[in-house]
């Protein structure tokens, strides 16, 4: 499903729908208008939670029957069976799923500027209710200025935003092998 579609589907229920919630006004916090990081983030959550079910299920999948006829031959009761055989071996699986859909969510864009990403922001969010922007956003707005400044500026971004999504996949890949020793 296109993202964007994402972005409209946050739109109409978190901006819209539940603006009072995620304006801050159902807390006292008065100027919002829904458009807030807390709109963002969960519009971000129903773009990876698919893709989060889905790896999840083909892994738990992939655990051989025969792992779980064992572990009930022995007497171990279903949540035991779980707990101690399926899920273990489920993990590299899950965890790779998990940083693919986080590497997904890095560099998508089309959501937030539909849930109301602002291409300018001077300060800091100070909570879930402030205006928000994100690096893929910065780094377009920062490439169509005319400095020179601002293209290094860009060049810098892309460079960070690179080394954290080779730094997720190098976790991903650790935490895959270590737990795909353990069964």
């Amino acid at each position: 499903m296109p993202s964007i579609l994402y972005g409209m589907l946050g739109l109409m229920i978190f901006v819209r729908g539940l603006e009072a919630l995620t304006s801050g006004a159902a807390f006292g916090i008065t100027g919002g208008n829904g458009r807030t990081l807390l709109s963002a983030s969960l519009t971000m959550a129903l773009l990876v939670l698919p893709i989060l079910i889905i790896n999840a299920q083909e892994a738990i999948r992939a655990v051989p029957n025969s792992l779980r006829q064992a572990a009930y031959g022995v007497g171990a009761t279903k949540w035991e069976t779980i707990r101690d055989h399926v899920l273990p071996s489920s993990m590299p699986g899950i965890l790779t799923g998990t940083i693919l859909a986080l590497s997904r969510a890095m560099g998508e864009t089309a959501p937030l500027i539909v849930v109301g990403a602002s291409t300018f922001i001077v300060t800091d969010p100070n909570g879930p209710f402030s205006k928000f922007t994100a690096l893929p956003i910065l780094i377009y707005n920062w490439t169509a200025q005319p400095g020179e400044q601002y293209r290094n500026i860009a060049a810098a971004a892309i460079i960070v935003l690179l080394v954290l999504l080779i730094s997720l996949n190098a976790v991903a890949i650790v935490l895959r092998n270590r737990y795909s020793g353990r069964r």
